[in-house]
């Protein structure tokens, strides 16, 4: 078996577990693993069984494929010498940190004609993999994203951070073009926004309403969707799906799946391994990545804040 040679750049809490799923790939060779913490990358090298390096041009030309998770604000810095030498790259979202960013990323892959991947797990996630071919026509989506504070995360405002995901996932199934945005955002904790509520109107006449915040005492995340025949709702935490559509004599019916536990970053590295190898397509790529920051950009840009 021919083992597609992976590094991995950053191995702070997410990367970490990049690191030993690769590890665990027998189609896979694990040829390191790269952080600025010494300490770190020694770390999750013995665990991993793999070497350490702090600084990341050290696995070029040891790797075919890397995946990137660093700091947000770095993440052109380091994907695009890579993409550039035809590195196939798995980038952790948000894909970078600003719009320019982003499209120089995607020119990279271009010119080194190398595969790039945007790292939004939730693609992945068993529950919306299921419901893929109900979901036709949404006309309101509705999204709660809340969690308690941590540091990790942090470099960036809530919007990126977590907002972004459930961007991709609107995206993804609402293929027409925003025509209104109305936000509202508040720092609480950081110097960024913490808590932000957008509204997106769409050219379908789908709206959509998210809600993400970084400082609530609970957790939750949940989608809900409603279409001309159906209502669908995703409970991605306790992986319960509801879903109500109307029935004879206008009987209104509901099933509820409980979804089998998955490992979503499995499929997702599973998914990169493969399109490497040519079994598959990228499923996130470099475009959907950058369609998801132009939206983050477009609710930044109409946010009110109000005053502390």
């Amino acid at each position: 078996m021919t083992k597609i040679r992976v590094a991995v750049i950053g191995v702070g809490y997410l990367g970490r577990f990049h690191a030993l799923k690769y590890a665990a790939m027998e189609d896979v060779e694990l040829v390191g693993v790269v952080d600025t913490d010494a300490s770190r990358a020694r770390e999750v090298a013995f665990e991993a069984g793999t070497i350490a390096y702090t600084d990341y041009a050290d696995v070029i030309g040891r790797a075919n494929a890397v995946s990137v998770a660093v700091p947000t604000s770095v993440h052109a810095a380091v994907s695009i010498p890579m993409l550039e030498k035809g590195i196939a790259v798995l980038l952790e979202k948000p894909m970078a940190a600003g719009i320019e960013d982003s499209k120089a990323i995607i020119d990279a892959a271009e010119k080194g004609h190398a595969i790039l991947q945007i790292g939004h797990l939730e693609r992945f996630n068993p529950a919306l993999l299921k419901l893929a071919d109900s979901i036709k026509k949404p006309m309101f989506i509705e999204v709660h994203r809340i969690s308690p504070f941590k540091e990790r995360g942090t470099d960036v405002d809530v919007i990126l951070d977590l907002m972004i995901h459930d961007i991709d996932i609107i995206l993804s199934l609402v293929k027409s073009e925003i025509i209104s945005v109305e936000a509202i955002g508040m720092p609480v904790l950081t110097d960024a926004v913490d808590i932000a509520n957008a509204r997106l109107k769409f050219s379908s006449g789908c709206i959509a309403n998210i809600t993400a915040s970084r400082i609530s005492a609970d957790v939750m995340r949940k989608i809900r969707i409603f279409q001309p025949d159906s209502y669908i709702s995703i409970d991605y935490a306790n992986a319960i799906v509801d879903v109500y559509t109307l029935g004879e004599n206008r009987q209104i019916l509901h099933a509820r799946h409980d979804i089998s536990e998955s490992d979503a970053l499995q499929a997702e590295i599973r998914s990169f391994v493969d399109a490497v190898k040519g079994e598959n397509t990228v499923v996130v790529d470099g475009l959907a990545g950058l369609k998801a920051i132009e939206v983050v950009y477009l609710i930044k840009n109409n946010m009110l804040l109000p005053e502390r």
